[in-house]
């Protein structure tokens, strides 16, 4: 009988792990079911695109029933809503999903009520977080086109996922500058961090240096150890420090995890993430593995304003390998598979040029000097990647792990 592997999520996480399931057992040896609460994948990686107006979301997603059907991987549409680890059951708003082995890539849950007035549905503030908001941003950022004013741009404590918000930062300081309207629009940015490209994993190398000069030549302010507090209709409420006036306020908010997962007896911490072992199994439910945003993970050290470790997409498919090897080498009777330090890689669009990093491993001391880089040759880079990628992944197919990203 087919071992049953159910895998909640559909994203960069699930998706991984299930080519990577498929590549190395046939259906008579597992019989492997996504359950995912979105029909398309999502290049997320390309939402502050999308904000900018740069890319359209059709540009950037798939259905994901026709590249799972051919790797026969089953795919559910529905929403999960717990899991039953005594009675191994995942639970959907449509029924139930028995397993022999759980994989949890349910993602993040943005906890924008951590910062009163961050929206954008229900608040002026602003986050780029999921399609819905990314889509809304973009009228926002038209609507500052027409009436111009100040902008605030960038993340609350306990944020991860600092990146995009030094992305949108330079982005909209290009959109402004080719639409001569650069002069109307002062740009501040505020960040958790100790020091600029901290990243939540304490800098890589001279990424510092570069971001600080950047944001020089291009006259935005920046403030680091900055606590959002609140945002207003026309500012920015910091702890110890004067309202930072602002018209349109983009702010990364923190992440939790998904209720479904948060709220199932003993499969998550009491922020909602999944603590696992150096193989992503959960360390006390047997059978379950979580990878991506689901997992718990602790911040690389104490900072004044916190700041949390990021999981980026190269991480999560990373988490996902490594995930998918044990739960292969288990069924095949093997035991379990290896582990490895994670890496990380990555490409900052900054509107006319790109800047790329590599560190290996991602909490420091590391094992080589971590590489920093920038030029129009990133940004050609990335835009190439996200279009690779897609191509790879409509296709049933795992991006070359040689590429990296």
């Amino acid at each position: 009988m087919a071992v049953r592997v159910v895998i909640a999520g559909g994203s960069f996480g699930g998706l991984t792990t299930a080519y990577e399931l498929r590549r190395h057992l046939g259906p008579d040896q597992a019989t492997i079911t996504v359950i995912s609460k979105e029909r398309r994948f999502t290049f997320v990686p390309s939402l502050p695109g999308v904000a900018m107006g740069t890319r359209r979301l059709e540009q950037i997603s798939f259905d994901l029933a026709e590249p799972l059907a051919a790797k026969h991987v089953g795919f559910v549409h529905d929403t999960v809503t717990g899991v039953d680890t005594g009675r191994r059951l995942v639970v959907t708003e449509a029924g139930e999903h028995p397993y022999d082995f759980l994989v949890v890539a349910t993602g993040h849950r943005s906890a924008n009520e951590a910062v009163e007035g961050l929206g954008p549905f229900d608040g002026p503030g602003h986050s780029p977080m999921s399609a819905p908001e990314a889509t809304e941003l973009r009228s926002a950022v038209r609507a500052l086109l027409g009436e111009p004013g100040p902008v605030v741009v960038g993340a609350a404590p306990g944020a991860s996922c600092i990146g995009p918000a030094y992305e949108l930062a330079f982005e909209l300081d290009h959109l402004l500058r080719r639409r001569k309207l650069r002069h109307q629009v002062p740009i501040t940015f505020l960040t958790p961090e100790p020091f600029l490209g901290h990243m939540g994993m304490g800098g890589a190398g001279k990424i510092r240096q570069l971001l600080e000069g950047e944001l020089e030549e291009r006259d935005i302010s920046f403030a680091t150890s900055a606590a959002v507090r609140k945002i207003t209709a026309e500012a920015v409420e910091v702890e110890g420090a004067p309202p930072v006036p602002s018209v349109l306020s983009i702010v990364i908010p923190p992440l939790a995890g998904v209720d479904a997962v948060a709220n199932s007896v003993g499969l998550a911490n009491p922020k909602g993430f999944v603590p696992i072992d150096a193989h992503y199994r959960h360390q006390s439910v047997d059978g379950v593995y979580a990878v991506g945003v689901a997992v718990a993970m602790a911040p690389v050290g104490e900072t004044p304003v916190p700041v949390n470790l990021p999981k980026t997409g190269h991480m999560t498919e990373q988490m996902a390998q490594i995930a998918a090897r044990d739960i292969t080498s288990r069924i095949g009777g093997r035991g379990g598979g290896l582990a490895a330090e994670l890496s990380a890689r990555c490409v900052l669009d900054m509107g006319d040029r790109g800047a790329y990093m590599a560190v290996d491993p991602v909490r420091p001391p590391r094992n080589a000097i971590p590489t920093v880089s920038e030029g129009r040759r990133w940004l050609l880079a990335k835009r190439a990647f996200e279009r690779t990628y897609l191509w790879h992944a409509k296709r049933g197919r795992r991006m070359p792990a040689t590429l990296g990203w």
